[in-house]
């Protein structure tokens, strides 16, 4: 487990794609009780320990989770995330080049729980939600493309279903119109970095995760000479 940033308060991780943020029907230890068991043995703390979920990022996904180790901590963060103010950037590499390099996506989307699969349309309908991103074209390798993502709203499977919905699918993702699955599982969306005023602080928190180990992340890191 790969610590970003840690103090009393708060406690960022870089999430693998085998990782799962909260306890699911799979049944596999999730990343909150990994937390905790990690602050519990470096801390000995006795009893339980409080470990706050502030937002989460699907299974297949890479990059920062944050959490909160106090209820303090947690209600604040609760209320940035819901009034917008955390700005949250992602890196996405997909196959086909937009057709414009930077734009604004906004569309209404539907979640079928039954299929875990969210559905964009481009006017309202019943039981929709606005969602709304900020993309970039960044690099390009001989045959993907790297996007980066600002992140407006935090709908169910939002980045993916945009990006398909522009034509853009992310690469492994087969469940929103990419060819081939990742041999690790994954998509190559990764939660880059997270930016918020600290709950108890009062300054600004800058987090950035860096890319998993792999050589197509690597290609673009070169690329953009980071």
């Amino acid at each position: 487990m790969e610590i970003l940033y840690e103090d009393n308060h708060i406690i960022a991780v870089n999430k693998s794609v085998a990782e799962i943020v909260q306890v699911d029907k799979t049944g596999d230890k999730p990343l909150d009780e990994l937390v905790k068991d990690y602050i519990k043995q470096k801390y000995q703390k006795p009893g339980e320990v409080f470990l706050g979920v502030v937002h989460r990022i699907d299974r297949p996904v890479s990059g920062v989770v944050l959490f909160a180790r106090t209820s303090k901590a947690l209600a604040r963060l609760n209320v940035m995330f819901q009034e917008k103010s955390v700005e949250k950037i992602y890196w996405a590499i997909v196959k086909n080049k937009p057709s414009q390099p930077e734009g604004t996506l906004e569309h209404y989307i539907v979640r079928n729980t039954k299929t875990n699969k969210s559905y964009c349309h481009t006017n309202e309908v019943p039981g929709s939600k606005k969602a709304i991103l900020h993309y970039r074209l960044i690099a390009s390798s001989d045959n993907y493309h790297l996007l980066e993502i600002n992140l407006e709203t935090g709908r169910h499977h939002q980045i993916r279903c945009q990006l398909a919905a522009m034509g853009c699918p992310i690469k492994g993702d087969l469940k929103y119109g990419f060819p081939r699955s990742n041999k690790d599982a994954g998509i190559n969306l990764h939660s880059r970095k997270v930016t918020f005023i600290h709950p108890v602080r009062d300054e600004q928190i800058t987090i950035v995760a860096p890319v998993p180990d792999d050589k197509l992340w690597k290609t673009f890191l070169d690329i953009i000479g980071e």
